[in-house]
């Protein structure tokens, strides 16, 4: 359980989160600012709450290791883990320029960066893969993969969720960002994903739904997965596209469209600076 100072520090870095994001987007003049806005409570807890990792020691081999499934949300990524300390966050700075280690995918060339990333559904299969080495090593580590829900209707994470569930894999958490948008629009009028909560549990998966911005239940959740035995954990985050940003939630059109530097300023007071 997280004290009421414990949320405030969370809070704070997720507002600074946002400001990093947005910041990156502008000064690239593209990028991904709706489904990386969503998610940043979800890596706010993971990074600076639940996960065990070294910036000093990216490597170290006995760290938990996080997948972004969801590549396209890198600028998420990358704000997340130059405030951890992996690397400056002036560097955010040098998003998707040529030569810069932060692309529009994430590639291992950065520190903290476990895998590459590209089309989507490959993220869980990876987890399953470094889930399975980590049984097979008798090593303590977990593994957290970060699916989009749009995700959903690749027939490879299906195909990675019974192999999962096949193998007992206690030590995997994946979350699914659950915004209800994709790229092209509404997720339940481009493929429908509903059930999903039953779904994952016809997979015999243990399943965890939460309010993606309650600090108290994301904590909660990913403390119960760590205490589930012999069944992999999906926490369903319900979140908001573009969260924190009021032209931008909900629509899917800042799926792939970047925030104009000339908006910056009204736009950082619109997070309260």
């Amino acid at each position: 359980m997280a004290t009421a100072q414990e949320v405030l520090r969370l809070k704070e870095i997720a507002r600074n989160t946002r400001k990093l994001i947005l910041e990156s987007l502008a000064e690239a003049g593209s990028g991904h600012p709706g489904g990386s806005l969503s998610a940043v409570e979800l890596l706010v807890t993971l990074y600076f709450r639940i996960m065990r990792h070294d910036p000093k020691n990216p490597k170290w081999e006995d760290r938990d290791r996080f997948y972004l499934s969801k590549g396209h949300a890198a600028p998420l990524l990358y704000a997340i883990l130059a405030q951890a300390g992996y690397f400056p966050v002036e560097e955010l700075k040098t998003l998707r320029k040529l030569g810069s280690r932060l692309q529009g995918h994430p590639s291992p060339i950065l520190p903290g960066v476990e895998a590459p990333s590209g089309s989507e559904g490959i993220g869980l299969s990876l987890g399953v893969g470094t889930a399975l080495a980590g049984k097979l090593d008798k090593k303590g580590y977990r593994v957290y993969v970060l699916m989009g829900d749009g995700e959903q209707q690749e027939g490879q994470v299906w195909e990675a969720a019974m192999s999962a569930s096949k193998y007992r894999l206690d030590n995997l958490t994946a979350i699914i960002d659950r915004n209800g948008i994709q790229q092209d629009g509404l997720t339940e009028q481009i493929m429908p994903i509903e059930p999903l909560a039953s779904k994952w549990r016809a997979f015999n998966w243990n399943v965890i739904e939460v309010d993606g911005y309650d600090y108290m239940q994301l904590i909660d959740a990913f403390d119960l997965a760590s205490s589930v035995r012999n069944r992999p954990t999906v926490i369903i985050a319900h979140t908001v596209k573009g969260k924190g940003i009021s032209f931008m939630e909900w629509s899917p059109h800042y799926h792939g469209v970047a925030p104009p530097k000339e908006k910056m300023s009204d736009l950082l007071s619109e997070l309260g600076k």
